[in-house]
Parts: C-alpha cells; sequence; structure tokens
C-alpha cells in the first residue's frame, strides 16, 4: 500500500493556528555565532500535523525549542521572527515578543511539548500523578486533590493500565514506553491547542513506537489539537504527517503536502533522505547462490557543515550530486514550485525530466513505514 494521504483539501483553507515567519535563533559562543536557525517560515494549521524533518544539527530542535521559548539566554537568543500564535481564547499574539510571565500562561497550556528522553525530562523525586498535576493546578485553577483525579484520568486516557495504583508511583518504577506516556498525559492535561513532540519515540523499540504513535493520532482526533512533529525518521513522517518542512544548516530547503514530498521532491536533500530508507522490495528476492550482491544503502555524501562556518551560497551545495556553480554563489530563494510546494534550489525545474529519465528518484511509503524506491538512484 502506497501512501495516499489527502492532506490538501484538508488543511488548505483551514485557520492558521501558528504563523512563524523568519525566525532566527543565533546562539553566541565563545568561537563565533551559530546560526541554528536562519530565517525559518511555517505555519500550522488547527488540527494539522506538521512534520519537520533534517539531521542532526539541521535546527528542527532549535526551532520547536523557540515556539516554546525555551532557549537559554545566554548563550541562544531568538533575535529576530515573528510567531503569531491563536489560543485557546480566541486571541492572537506574537509569542516572540511576550514576556516571560505571559509565556508562562500559554506554555503548558494552550502550547505543550513532549521531550525526546522521558527518563531526563520527569522529575525522578516526585511521582508521575504530582507532576501531572502541577500543571492542571496552575493552569485551570484545581486543588490537588481535583488535579489528581485529572492525573489519574490522564493515565487512563493514555492507556496505562491501573491508573489510580500508578498515579502514585515514580518515573524509575515506569518501563520507557510508560514513562512516554506519562509525558503525553502531562502535555495533553490541559487541553492544548499545539502538541509540539520532540522526537518522542526515539528511545522506544519498534513495538512500543507504533504504540505511542497510534496513541498520539488518537488523541489528536479527540481533542481536535495540532502536532508539530520533530523527526528524522521519514517513515514516522508518512505515518503521522499532513505537511512536511524539509530542514538543512538552519534554513528551510522545502516544504510541501506529505504526498508531494515522498512523491515529487524539489530538493536535492530531501531527494538523499528518501534515498537512505532501507529499502523493501517484495519483487526481487536476494539469491546468492546466484551471484546477485545486496544492495547498500545509498547515505548522502560528507557530513553536516560546521554551523560556525557555513559554505557560501547553498550550504547542501558540497554534498549536492547535482549542483554547479551558481550553487555556491548566493543563498538559493525559497521558491513556490506550485500549489505550495517550496524549494530552495535553484535547479528545482529540472526534477521532473530526472525523476522520468531515472537520475533521480522518489518513495512509496506505506502506512507502516515500508519504503519502495521508484525512479533511479541520485
Amino acid at each position: 500500500m502506497t501512501l495516499t494521504k489527502n492532506t490538501s483539501a484538508s488543511h488548505k483553507h483551514a485557520d492558521t493556528l501558528l504563523s512563524v515567519t523568519n525566525l532566527k535563533t543565533y546562539f553566541f559562543t565563545d568561537d563565533g555565532v551559530v546560526k541554528s536557525v536562519d530565517g525559518v517560515t511555517f505555519h500550522i494549521a488547527k488540527g494539522e500535523t506538521l512534520a519537520v524533518v533534517g539531521e542532526s544539527g539541521s535546527g528542527k530542535s532549535v526551532t520547536s525549542l523557540s515556539v516554546m521559548r525555551l532557549i537559554p539566554v545566554p548563550p541562544g537568543k531568538i533575535v529576530e521572527g515573528e510567531m503569531l500564535f491563536t489560543g485557546k481564547d480566541g486571541r492572537t499574539t506574537d509569542i516572540a515578543n511576550m514576556s516571560e510571565a505571559e509565556m508562562r500562561k500559554i506554555r503548558g497550556n494552550d502550547i505543550s511539548m513532549i521531550f525526546q528522553e522521558p527518563m531526563t525530562s520527569l522529575n525522578p523525586v516526585y511521582t508521575v500523578g504530582d507532576q501531572i498535576a502541577e500543571a492542571v493546578s496552575l493552569h485551570q485553577n484545581k486543588n490537588r486533590k481535583e488535579a489528581m483525579l485529572v492525573a489519574t484520568d490522564m493515565l487512563r486516557l493514555v492507556g496505562i493500565p491501573a491508573p489510580e495504583k500508578r498515579v502514585n508511583e515514580y518515573p524509575h518504577q515506569m518501563s520507557g514506553g510508560m514513562r512516554q506516556r506519562v509525558m503525553i498525559a502531562m502535555a495533553l492535561s490541559c487541553n492544548p491547542a499545539l502538541l509540539i513532540a520532540d522526537e518522542p519515540t526515539t528511545a522506544l523499540d519498534v513495538t512500543i513506537q507504533a504504540q505511542i504513535l497510534d496513541l498520539m493520532r488518537k488523541l489528536q482526533k479527540e481533542i481536535g489539537m495540532s502536532i508539530l512533529f520533530i523527526t528524522h525518521n521519514l517513515g514516522v513522517v508518512a505515518e503521522m504527517a499532513d505537511r512536511v518542512v524539509v530542514m538543512y544548516g538552519g534554513r528551510v530547503v522545502e516544504e510541501a503536502d506529505v504526498n508531494d514530498i515522498f512523491h515529487a521532491p524539489r530538493h536535492p536533500y530531501t531527494m538523499g533522505l528518501l534515498n537512505s530508507i532501507p529499502r523493501v522490495d517484495h519483487e526481487a528476492e536476494y539469491h546468492p547462490a546466484a551471484g546477485q550482491k545486496k544492495e547498500r544503502l545509498e547515505a548522502i555524501p560528507g557530513n553536516v557543515p560546521n554551523p560556525l562556518n557555513l559554505p557560501p551560497g547553498c550550504a547542501f551545495e558540497p554534498r549536492c550530486k547535482f549542483a554547479i556553480p551558481d550553487c555556491s554563489k548566493a543563498v538559493p530563494a525559497l521558491e513556490d514550485t506550485g500549489g505550495g510546494h517550496m524549494s530552495r534550489c535553484i535547479r528545482w525545474k529540472e526534477f521532473d525530466s530526472l525523476i522520468t529519465t531515472g537520475q533521480a528518484q522518489t518513495m512509496d511509503i506505506s502506512a507502516d513505514g515500508t519504503a519502495t524506491r521508484t525512479g533511479g538512484m541520485l
């Protein structure tokens, strides 16, 4: 089964929940200025799941922390940009220019976040019930007894057995999957309009990962929240996302509906990510006795550039197989290639012919993340 989500119609005219424009988050270090997020623009509609994809160091996690206003100051600072957010009360405000006191009213209430490693995110000296109840007491003006009842209900909602007992347990008494469910319960305890999930399944095994993703989809339908999903796993993207933002070197290099990202990529970096997915081809079996050779995964050549010394022009140019001299002359603009599909590549108009002639490839992704390549190799 190939990926056939109908995303454009459902969200094209939907109300915008979060609109980020020209966000720049820099870190001022002794060695120089690290432009972790450099002019990032995107939006999330109400009820939509937007995936932000990229390698480590691409700026995706710093983007999510910027939205939460959790950048450590110093050395970090949001130096420029606008983040317009419509809260549950219907008011639209610029998160980037809020005071910390104002942001505390939104953080955990209107916007919540699930972090990558639950064991380091949960406080080991408090019960999970106390930690969930704290947010409920703060934002919903409930007393301790009422807040603990909400905590118990949230544990039940996320599928933790015997929640009346588990609510009094400490994080170390739970498995990794259970702790991640607790993090989800905590994040959803105040019914946020936006849930930010930063690699929420990376530390979990495949079976537990599938359970957590199923749970997030189920709760999204029940609560009606939007999700900003930070990940490097394209299988998870295929399963969860409506739209995708691809980041590299602190900038957005491609943005499109999830179908277009997999079936009609418009940036060489996106193509490289697709090319590096392990292939499952049921039509061709491996027969060593017949002299067949195992196919190697196609890695993107080179390394992520030093953020203190980004190459001139396109940051991906030193690793790009389609690079030409003009690529290093100036940073490419983020262009609309049609239908809201954005690309930061000066050669995007040539990609259809490259795919047709087999010089580049696309990917069919099943709902469980199984990948089957179509077309040639990069």
